[in-house]
């Protein structure tokens, strides 16, 4: 059995952010109920390279119901009042006071169905400065300053990924399950909301610590890490990248002594502990690249794992495809054909994952889902 069976999700979601959260849910044993304007989620329409399908919506999307509704019209309006009233959670990610106006405010809908747990996802919160700004990935990945810290030292770098968006799905996921948790204790549900400016911004914690209280936000760094060294890719005589990883000094004196074959760079004095190193990484970097540069990838890696240390191959997405680690699930596309992606991370000990799932069609149980809550 798995955690969420029996429990009743209505989401009015576009995009990526709420759809994340809810696809977790799925995958959790609940029933997801997903709300859509007749265009369908914009999500849709991303992309066709999921053998025609946006890569965006078949990834998560699947499992969930799709419902046609336009609740500015009295007909639909009552459809989806009777959904929300037999609710265990509602989802939404709808610009701040779009659904209040339409008389679907949270906090209402809580005071109708005292159980119902809402969660209400926006891109900068609900504050009169903020509620009208809008927000994609990119934007608050930009707003935030997490592009400034990302790239290279010649320019920004966008995260390869929607990272934003996902983080706050993920963050949306967690206060659910939390909110669910305090109404098993309760017997009442909550509200809880989030946005993705204030998810990014917390993680932006330590580069805001370093540029109020240390010597300056980090400077980009391309493959290294801004306060830890050496972390970094380091490149061999076959022009091949590899990162290593050291955390502490006692991984710092193996390096030098099993792979850099110099114990004596252990106890430089500019490179005696890890504050040092960081001041000095362009020295660092330099001693390391003359003695890497001089032997091949295959050659570091051995030493490396002799010395017991971390490192990793800098792949491609290629690369990726045939990794070891990669696990990967069956999903089905709108026209059924069926898509192998990665594995969803969360893994039952006494589940067996679900596998085929479908992505719905726009509308596609509208007239069910109708019948089943509306009936004659």
């Amino acid at each position: 059995m798995r955690p969420l069976e029996g429990l009743l999700v209505v989401s009015i979601e576009q995009a990526v952010a709420a759809p994340f959260c809810t696809a977790r849910l799925v995958e959790a044993g609940a029933r997801v109920i997903k709300v859509e304007r007749p265009a369908g989620d914009f999500a849709r329409g991303y992309d066709q390279a999921a053998l025609g399908d946006s890569s965006y919506f078949v990834w998560i999307n699947q499992g969930k119901e799709s419902v046609v509704l336009d609740f500015k019209t009295p007909a639909d309006a009552e459809l989806l009042h009777a959904l929300i009233a037999k609710a265990d959670i509602f989802v939404q990610n709808l610009a701040p006071g779009a659904l209040e106006r339409a008389g679907f405010g949270s906090a209402s809908l809580r005071g109708k169905n005292p159980r119902l747990i809402t969660c209400d996802i926006s891109g900068y919160g609900e504050a009169e400065a903020v509620k009208e700004l809008k927000a994609y990935d990119l934007l608050v990945q930009a707003e935030s300053g997490l592009v400034d810290i990302s790239g290279g030292p010649g320019e920004r770098g966008r995260i390869g990924v929607s990272i934003s968006d996902i983080g706050t799905g993920m963050t949306a996921h967690a206060a659910v399950l939390e909110a669910l948790i305090k109404r098993s204790v309760t017997g009442k549900g909550s509200g809880v909301s989030m946005s993705l400016f204030d998810v990014t911004a917390e993680w932006m914690t330590v580069p805001l610590i370093h540029a109020e209280h240390g010597k300056g936000a980090p400077t980009r760094g391309g493959l290294h890490h801004p306060s830890i060294a050496p972390y970094g890719a380091y490149q061999t005589s076959d022009g091949i990248d590899t990162i290593v990883s050291i955390q502490n000094e006692r991984e710092w004196i193996r390096y030098c002594e099993i792979v850099l074959q110099n114990p004596s760079l252990a106890i430089h004095t500019k490179f005696a502990n890890n504050n040092l190193r960081v001041e000095n990484r362009a020295a660092l970097d330099a001693e390391i690249d003359a003695i890497v540069g001089g032997i091949d990838a295959s050659e570091y890696r051995s030493r490396l794992a002799k010395a017991d240390l971390a490192f990793g191959a800098v792949n491609t997405i290629a690369d990726l495809a045939n990794h070891i680690a990669l696990r990967r699930r069956r999903i089905r596309t709108a026209e059924k054909d069926l898509l192998e992606i990665p594995a969803t991370p969360i893994r039952w000990s006494d589940t067996d994952p679900i596998d085929g799932k479908g992505i719905p069609a726009i509308g596609a149980d509208t007239e069910k889902i109708r019948e089943e809550f509306l009936p004659d």
